[in-house]
């Protein structure tokens, strides 16, 4: 059975310098019904205005990645990390026993569009850590590709939590198969679609879940995009 959550049911958060839409509960929006999926807790749509951005702040216990979809996203950290990313990169910060950050729209002029992802660590207390995913020629192309997971194969960055991310960009006539173990779970946040999970259309911004361990089948379109999550 697939569950959906349709975009237009999230919720949203207008601040003049950033629009965020929120899948799970977050901050002033709160929902019962959707706290998160399995160690999936966040996946908020931001956009940020040009020369926007959040301020440092701390973070401790969550495991949090940026994946950026236009336009750019300057990120320092108290671990020493300073980073513009570009559209496909992703950086993924291990917050552990406490780090602070900051995310900057860097451009005057272009709104930088990403989404941020928290996702529980396996354990409290663990030291902080940082990590970058890039694609190479082959992979910015692939119809699926393994961008996170906790052992780093496949040049993906390194999680500290037993999951694995996958970015989905099928193309038309073409179909992705992914086999879910049993007692896991998926979910696939559409990002641009029309895409469809066992047969089930998602548009932009839907989310769908699948906890029936099993052969599961992807499709969409020229142009179409979504990040594919198989949690424990």
């Amino acid at each position: 059975m697939t569950t959906i959550r349709r975009s237009a049911d999230r919720g949203h958060a207008d601040h003049g310098w950033l629009d965020s839409r929120h899948t799970f509960s977050f901050a002033d929006y709160h929902d019962p019904v959707h706290m998160g999926f399995r160690t999936l807790r966040v996946i908020n749509q931001d956009i940020v205005a040009p020369g926007g951005g959040f301020p440092t702040h701390p973070h401790r216990d969550m495991e949090i990645f940026s994946y950026v979809l236009e336009g750019a996203l300057q990120h320092r950290d108290s671990l020493g990390n300073g980073r513009v990313l570009k559209p496909g990169d992703i950086q993924l910060m291990g917050a552990g026993t406490g780090v602070q950050h900051s995310e900057f729209n860097p451009s005057p002029a272009e709104r930088a569009h990403f989404l941020q992802i928290w996702i529980r660590p396996r354990a409290h207390g663990l030291a902080p850590s940082y990590t970058e995913w890039h694609p190479d020629p082959t992979q910015a192309t692939a119809d699926k590709v393994l961008v996170i997971s906790q052992d780093g194969r496949e040049r993906s960055a390194v999680i500290r939590q037993d999951a694995d991310i996958y970015r989905v960009r099928p193309v038309t006539g073409s179909e992705s198969v992914h086999v879910l173990r049993p007692g896991r779970g998926l979910w696939l946040q559409v990002i641009r679609g029309p895409i469809w999970l066992d047969g089930v259309e998602l548009s932009d911004g839907d989310g769908a879940s699948v906890e029936e361990a099993g052969e599961h089948r992807i499709r969409g379109e020229s142009g179409t995009e979504g990040l594919l999550f198989d949690l424990r």
